[in-house]
């Protein structure tokens, strides 16, 4: 199984206004594993940016101006997305982002029902709140300390990681790691099989006596037998 986890920065709230995407993010996870491949892309709004997205994920039209624009990089996007179950953390606000920027490039929208929401994940899991990204990284014990500004791809990181405590999956892989050591601990503390010795018959028995005592009283055999 194949899902994304990803996340958006852009110039403001509402894709309606005039909005555009800046920054996208991917993390990959195959049977609910990160693989370690990602999508990580900068891009040029081609319109200012205001002052409190700016605050928010620190990237300037300065910095934007040389970036490809979405439709240079829709085709990619589009090409790493797949098939793939899509996660976002209040996947509303990604989801129409993106759909927006592909009306502009008359794509496809995506549909619906390949999103899964961790907000409303922490919310049927956790009765009381907060069901922010950094609040549910202090809960699990994920390390954001690296998250001084909003960044997608290192938001998609910790997504990933708050999403598999979510559903369980960060347990599951533990225990399999725990019951694997466990199964090489006790390979490695049993006992190793003796060689025995062949089972000599009779006449090869008289034959290694008369060998023994050809040897004389000052064999080396005769000091092992002592010891």
């Amino acid at each position: 199984m194949r899902e994304i986890v990803f996340d958006t920065e852009t110039t403001g709230l509402d894709p309606f206004d005039g909005h555009r995407i800046v920054e996208i993010g991917c993390i990959e996870l195959v049977n609910r594993i990160p693989s370690g491949v990602t999508f990580h892309r900068y891009v040029n709004p081609e319109r200012d940016m205001p002052e409190a997205a700016f605050k928010v994920h620190g990237l300037s039209v300065d910095f934007l101006k040389d970036k490809p624009v979405f439709h240079d990089i829709c085709d990619e996007l589009m090409a790493f997305f797949g098939d793939a179950i899509l996660i976002a953390h209040n996947a509303s606000f990604d989801y129409g982002f993106i759909c927006a920027e592909l009306d502009r490039c008359k794509r496809q929208a995506l549909t619906r029902d390949r999103l899964i929401d961790t907000i409303a994940l922490a919310r049927r899991k956790h009765s009381a709140g907060p069901y922010s990204l950094d609040a549910l990284c202090v809960r699990y014990g994920i390390d954001n300390s690296r998250r001084t500004k909003h960044g997608a791809l290192l938001d998609a990181e910790l997504l990933a990681e708050v999403y598999l405590e979510l559903i369980g999956a960060r347990q599951a892989q533990l225990g399999l790691a725990e019951l694997a050591v466990a199964a090489g601990a006790a390979r490695a503390a049993a006992p190793r099989p003796v060689a025995l010795a062949p089972r000599l018959s009779g006449a090869e028995q008289a034959a290694h006596r008369e060998f023994i005592a050809s040897l004389g009283e000052k064999a080396l055999w005769r000091a092992y037998q002592s010891a």
